[in-house]
């Protein structure tokens, strides 16, 4: 069953999911019912790397890059600069997209390349740290949306359930009553929450690699920073790397919202397999080929999280797949418009905020 942008979408707070459960299954037998998806896919062929598609990507990316360096040089001293912050914040977010890519092993098939090339395009080209990252984002995948288990949906700032708002304490709590309309706002800070929260899991025992990794980590902030300053004057150098990183933050949230936000939110009482857990709370962003390149194959949500290590130009072929084989099992696909994906994520955490506007 396919959710289209006219049509409403799925429940916000389901107490079960609308689908019929079946018990949560890591090994993934042969009989289950992601492992008859699994062989369909892979018989279509749709998890063989794509070495060609990912050269050209990481060479179009890199030139870009090239250019808005080229830019901030050819332009001086002028508040010209400001307009470059743009393209900055797009290259970022596609460096970002491919540092995802090779964390799951999209463009190798094995860890040591995917390793390698990670930590260049995630610690040195990004200023992210490629293991805190990997490690947070490994959790999201093994149980997404679940309010225990998931850091994406954790109510650090933002409430995702009433339950989250019933017990919020603190800026979660003073922020949850008004978080659909500052969500926006709050996304301007996501470059900078990236870098500080990498710095800080320097010194934690998760990261493996905490000298290269911080050794990458600052070549990246002398160039960035260093870079800038030289080719401006201090308050045009400010000024570009304020908007620049206030545009990568939104970008990167117009990114990744979509994705979960307002779909099925999962407690230990839910007891779902593999298959359903992914699907009921995950959301698929229509758009054709300009879509696809702006969020970098994440807007085939539900078949990333089934199958995180297929390439990003396999998704389209497996998106009718997974489509059919939920629709054989009665299990809900929902898929929208981006701006639709956007009125029901900023309507969900309206309405899970609604316990702290009641208590104000």
């Amino acid at each position: 069953m396919t959710t289209e942008a006219a049509a409403p979408p799925p429940p916000l707070l389901p107490a079960r999911s609308p689908a019929p459960a079946r018990r949560a299954d890591p090994g993934r037998p042969s009989g289950s019912d992601f492992a008859a998806l699994s062989r369909t896919v892979a018989d279509a062929g749709l998890l063989r790397r794509r070495p060609l598609y990912y050269t050209v990507r990481f060479a179009l990316v890199g030139a870009s890059a090239g250019a808005c360096a080229a830019g901030v040089v050819a332009l001086g001293d002028s508040w010209a600069q400001l307009l470059l912050a743009v393209p900055l914040a797009v290259v970022f977010g596609q460096i970002a997209l491919l540092a995802h890519d090779l964390a799951h092993k999209q463009v190798f098939s094995t860890r040591g390349p995917s390793e390698f090339w990670g930590l260049i395009v995630a610690n040195l080209f990004l200023g992210m740290s490629y293991g805190w990252w990997m490690n947070k984002h490994n959790r999201h995948h093994a149980n997404p949306n679940h309010e225990e288990k998931d850091p994406d949906v954790a109510p650090d700032i933002l409430v995702w359930s009433k339950r989250q708002a019933r017990v919020a304490r603190g800026i979660p709590r003073f922020i949850g009553k008004h978080q659909s309309r500052l969500f926006f706002p709050l996304l301007t800070l996501e470059g900078w929450n990236l870098s500080v929260n990498s710095i800080r899991a320097l010194g934690r025992p998760t990261t493996k690699h905490p000298v290269l990794e911080g050794t990458l980590l600052a070549a990246h902030f002398a160039v960035y920073f260093g870079g800038i300053f030289a080719a401006l004057p201090a308050g045009k150098a400010i000024a570009l790397i304020v908007l620049h990183q206030a545009l990568f933050g939104v970008y990167l949230g117009c990114v990744f919202a979509p994705n979960h936000k307002g779909m099925a939110m999962l407690t230990n009482e839910d007891d779902l397999d593999f298959l359903r857990r992914q699907v009921l709370t995950s959301r698929n962003v229509k758009g054709g080929p300009f879509v696809d390149v702006l969020m970098g194959g994440l807007n085939y949500q539900i078949e990333h999280h089934l199958f995180p290590s297929m390439p990003t130009p396999a998704l389209r072929k497996a998106q009718l797949l997974t489509e059919r084989h939920c629709a054989g099992l009665g299990i809900p696909y929902h898929q929208t418009g981006l701006l639709a994906s956007h009125r029901e994520a900023l309507r969900h955490m309206r309405a899970v905020g609604e316990p702290l506007r009641e208590d104000a």
